[in-house]
């Protein structure tokens, strides 16, 4: 396999890590064992189904040209057991997580990591899987984690993921022939004028959002490099019957949910909640559907203000759901929360001396992330003939950002993964409590 060119976005998550603000995404699956030694066995499956899927091989190493840039390639020496780790009994699945989370992958080898964690009760265990977010973006990693364990019908591992062919990056070095630069000049200018364009309107759609913030202080805090994680369980009928409701998408109601849990939180803690409209960016995949195989990141985003000071919770929903189809409208190449589409302006060298610079720069133009991460056809799924009861995803919290919250759909329920700042957010146990109240009082209000 030859080395594959990381992709400007790419190299811009890979160069915004530092050694105390880790920037890896997880999930966290919880399992009935369905033996004492269901954990152990896993983690001997994980090990030998890992050395089969192409790409969980390949490490990220800078390249010679041009100037900063990197490209994955196959690791020599490459060797599943190192990245797969059997931890001592826990009592708190989520706490172990939290606790992981802000430990960082490795760089030298391949950036993922499966942590197999027995229950302190023998009952149960969990898998925290972790991939850094250069190497993969929520639905590549999903696609990885789907073929490490076992569909329902027991036949076994999913198919591996396939490698694709690599994406178009301004990461590798092509030189044209100078004879043809004078009929490539005017596409070249029309592209410049274009990218300059595009640059400008999502320039000053970011400065507009920075403009009149009300977020809480909690959203706010100086944040420190410490993780905590937690989560909370919805019914996937509840949302559902909230959505028929009210109209729009199950995700606008899972957004209303989030922003009621948030006020909840906020009011509960003494802060309050009168005048915060945080902003949420909402990841947006670019990724080919007919190309699920594809590494790195294909993302865009939306931003959408939390209407957390709106006393009603239908009112919470009408409001997602206005700002939800105002940014679709928009479509995802615009606005504020395409700002990932400009790491494709900025050359490689910039990337590797700004990283840090992009880093503080985040919590100008957003408060918190809320990605979902779908796992497609995830239904009854095992490992060592266990069966996966609940599974978190846990987004990345960037430098300088004090909450992120993933949400999936598996089989009957939405699982909230909430990945925070420790010092931050001491209190995340409270948040995932006041999100299942939020859920439960919006099915009281619809009547459903």
């Amino acid at each position: 396999m030859a080395p594959e060119p990381l992709s400007p976005l790419d190299l811009a998550f890979w160069n915004i890590e530092s050694a105390g603000h880790p920037l890896h995404m997880g999930g966290l699956f919880i399992l009935d064992a369905h033996a004492p030694d269901a954990a152990q066995r896993a983690a001997g499956l994980l090990a030998a189904r890992a050395a089969r899927i192409p790409g969980l091989n390949t490490r990220i190493r800078p390249v010679l040209l041009p100037v900063g840039a990197a490209a994955r390639q196959p690791a020599p020496g490459y060797d599943p057991l190192e990245h797969v780790h059997l931890a001592a009994p826990v009592r708190d699945f989520h706490a172990a997580a939290g606790a992981l989370m802000q430990q960082p992958l490795e760089r030298g080898r391949p950036p993922w990591a499966a942590h197999v964690l027995p229950g302190a009760d023998g009952a149960s265990f969990a898998v925290l899987f972790t991939f850094h977010h250069a190497h993969a973006d929520g639905m590549r990693a999903a696609s990885y984690v789907l073929s490490l364990l076992d569909p329902a019908d027991g036949g076994g591992a999913p198919a591996p993921a396939g490698v694709s062919r690599p994406r178009k990056s301004g990461a590798g070095l092509r030189l044209p022939d100078p004879r043809t630069l004078p009929g490539l000049l005017p596409g070249l200018l029309r592209g410049a004028v274009s990218d300059a364009g595009r640059a400008l309107s999502i320039g000053s759609a970011m400065a507009r959002a920075a403009w009149d913030v009300h977020s809480s202080p909690a959203l706010a805090s100086r944040a420190t490099g410490a993780r905590r994680a937690d989560g909370a369980i919805v019914d996937l009928r509840d949302v559902h019957r909230v959505r028929e409701a009210t109209g729009g998408t199950a995700n606008d109601v899972l957004l209303a949910v989030v922003a009621g849990g948030l006020r909840r939180w906020l009011d509960k803690r003494g802060d309050g909640s009168d005048g915060v409209r945080p902003r949420a960016l909402v990841p947006v995949s670019l990724r080919d559907p007919g190309d699920p195989g594809a590494s790195g990141n294909r993302l865009s985003g939306y931003l959408a203000r939390l209407p957390v000071d709106e006393a009603e919770p239908l009112a919470r929903v009408r409001a997602v759901r206005e700002v939800m189809e105002r940014n679709k409208q928009a479509g995802p190449a615009s606005g504020p929360g395409a700002v990932a589409l400009l790491a494709d302006l900025v050359p490689s060298l910039g990337h590797r001396f700004g990283g840090g610079l992009i880093a503080r720069s985040g919590r100008l133009f957003y408060d918190l992330l809320v990605s979902s991460v779908p796992l497609r056809g995830a239904q009854g799924l095992t490992l060592a003939d266990s069966p996966v009861r609940e599974a978190y995803p846990l987004a990345p919290l960037a430098p300088g950002q004090s909450l992120a919250v993933g949400i999936t759909t598996y089989e009957d329920r939405v699982c909230f993964g909430l990945l925070a700042d420790a010092v931050a957010v001491p209190d995340l146990d409270l948040l995932a409590r006041s999100i299942t109240e939020e859920a439960a009082e919006l099915v009281a209000v619809c009547g459903a």
